[in-house]
């Protein structure tokens, strides 16, 4: 896509909505996983403005993946509302939900053996007329989706035949190609190379630059979080432990807290973002180097 591109988030062909200003919000959610002894999320509640950058981080099993997906829709909490534009969004057909909201997930494992192009467009469903067919606008749009990923030359490759890091950046066109105004990703460059975990995020920070594209990402990469992202929030044991921005929320007392870990944080010289440096787990005196 190029600044004035076909695959431009916002408002685009199809794209017309009555759901508010793109605001998304948990409001005193409560939810327990099936089985669970006890609540996950009791009463949390969070609010994702327009053209925000947020990175959702936190330990294993503080609830990041768990609160995506509730904020996506993929999840219905036990208590309280995910609110999408002031609507619930459980009162949301699909189609209209779809036209607002986009997903990347972990990692996909593909039941049919569809080419990359045929996947991309799969993103213009929320966008099509009654018959349900592409024109020539969706494949100018899936395309330009595919150059931003370096995939332009991949478009008739089965998915079947790709790498699980190109798997990834074929759904992260994909959701591009939708147009959506709001865009969940979890651990989507987690498997992804650096060239193209580093190109993903710049794109994604063009986006939500020139578009006011609202980002909400899950990552176990502070460092990459906090250079991405302008509002962090820490999850720990199911309650948001801080929020704000990265220096804020990434200090050496709180990665000692939440990771039991002990850090150096230093600057970064050229982004002016915290780089997180482990020690050791907190606790554990480190007395010779390992041979």
């Amino acid at each position: 896509m190029t600044d004035a591109g076909p695959a431009a988030t916002g408002a685009g062909p199809g794209g017309a909505t009555d759901i508010g200003p793109p605001r998304l919000e948990a409001r005193v959610v409560s939810f327990r996983h099936p089985g669970a002894a006890g609540l996950l999320f009791d009463r949390l509640s969070l609010a994702i403005g327009p053209g925000e950058r947020v990175g959702l981080i936190g330990p294993n099993g503080s609830g990041k993946t768990t609160l995506l997906r509730l904020l996506s829709g993929t999840l219905s909490p036990d208590g309280g509302a995910i609110l999408l534009g002031g609507r619930s969004i459980a009162a949301l057909r699909p189609r209209e939900r779809a036209r607002v909201l986009a997903v990347v997930p972990q990692e996909s494992h593909p039941i049919f053996n569809f080419s990359v192009l045929e996947t991309v467009l799969m993103g213009r469903a929320p966008h099509l007329g009654l018959l349900g067919l592409e024109g020539k606008h969706d494949f100018s749009v899936a395309r330009a989706a595919l150059a931003e990923l370096d995939l332009h030359d991949e478009e008739q490759r089965p998915l079947g035949d790709l790498s699980s890091g190109e798997r990834q950046r074929v759904l992260v066109a994909r959701a591009l190609a939708q147009q959506p105004r709001i865009l969940l990703l979890d651990e989507a460059t987690a498997f992804l190379d650096l060239k193209h975990r580093l190109r993903i995020n710049e794109v994604l920070l063009r986006l939500n630059r020139r578009d006011r594209l609202t980002v909400v990402a899950v990552s176990h990469d502070l460092n990459l979080a906090a250079r991405y992202a302008s509002r962090l929030v820490l999850l720990h044991r199911g309650r948001i432990d801080a929020d704000g921005p990265p220096a804020e929320v990434l200090t050496p007392e709180t990665i000692r807290r939440v990771y039991e870990t002990e850090a150096l944080v230093e600057r970064d010289p050229v982004s002016g973002a915290p780089v997180v440096i482990p020690q050791s787990p907190a606790g554990i005196e480190s007395r010779r180097p390992l041979l």
